[in-house]
């Protein structure tokens, strides 16, 4: 059967050369439904929602300022070892409008630290604008033009050297296709933790999967780690959207029901 030959194009070669560098990662994963009902209920007040994978991406990076495994990778050259970063880097996947052939990944430095509505607005600028207007988006583009054996080795760099791992590639990736209809992403990525999220329910219940590099640390330890989650989430996320609602504004009754949970937990 004779078909057609179709060229690669720059956004394709991304995601090509992003499921090359994520061989032989031994990724583990843990699935759970968390409880966000008073965090839902907060954003729900909103006239301008932030996205979810901004409110996880500062959820987990909270988690990880508590916890620095949740910010340590695995370098592998040229002697293997661990590699703890300062604060997390999230990488949030992201299909920019300019480029319906492919995906990109954004970067939000230490987001436990930045305002959520400003992480949302960056990364809906960077979603809605041409991809050369966006500094991070620009660097990865200039990579992915060089010939293969210069990909490769600056792949190699980026991945081994400590300082530049969390520049370039994180330390968490977030990703969901709950915009799109839901379901569950068995995502791949170089490490070493991938979150992704379904639909939120009426009820304010999420399933959210945790799949991460099995060399740094055990399912053990990501049980306890989801259950801190939902607690930050449902206190100290939640609490910052409650400040940017309107004032005076009643909470929902599920969010009062969601309170008194968190409050128990947290006692």
């Amino acid at each position: 059967m004779r078909g057609t030959v179709r060229k690669i194009t720059t956004p394709r070669r991304v995601v090509i050369d992003l499921m090359h560098a994520s061989r032989g990662v031994p990724f583990v994963a843990v699935r759970r439904t968390l409880n966000i009902a008073r965090l839902a209920s907060a954003r729900s007040a909103l006239s301008q929602r932030p996205a979810w994978a901004v409110i996880f991406a500062k959820g987990f990076a909270a988690l990880a300022r508590e916890e620095p495994r949740l910010r340590t990778v695995f370098l592998k050259w040229p002697y293997a070892r661990f590699y703890e970063l300062p604060q997390t880097v999230a990488n949030i996947v992201v299909a920019p409008t300019a480029s319906p052939d492919g995906v990109m990944l954004f970067p939000i430095k230490a987001p436990d630290l930045v305002p959520l509505m400003e992480a949302d607005a960056s990364l809906r600028k960077a979603k809605s604008e041409p991809i050369e207007s966006t500094p991070f988006f620009r660097k990865t583009l200039s990579v992915t033009r060089l010939p293969l054996p210069l990909r490769r080795l600056a792949w190699t760099i980026g991945l081994n050297i400590g300082r530049q791992r969390g520049n370039f590639f994180g330390t968490l990736l977030i990703t969901s296709v709950a915009a799109f209809g839901g379901g569950e992403v068995e995502a791949l990525g170089p490490g070493p933790y991938i979150f992704s999220y379904d639909r939120v329910t009426d009820d304010g219940f999420i399933d959210v999967m945790v799949r991460w590099d099995h060399r740094i640390t055990d399912a053990a330890d990501i049980g306890i780690a989801l259950s801190r989650l939902e607690q930050i989430l449902n206190n100290q996320v939640a609490d910052e959207l409650l400040a940017l609602a309107p004032e005076g504004q009643e909470p929902a009754s599920h969010e009062r029901i969601a309170s008194r949970q968190v409050g128990r937990i947290s006692r």
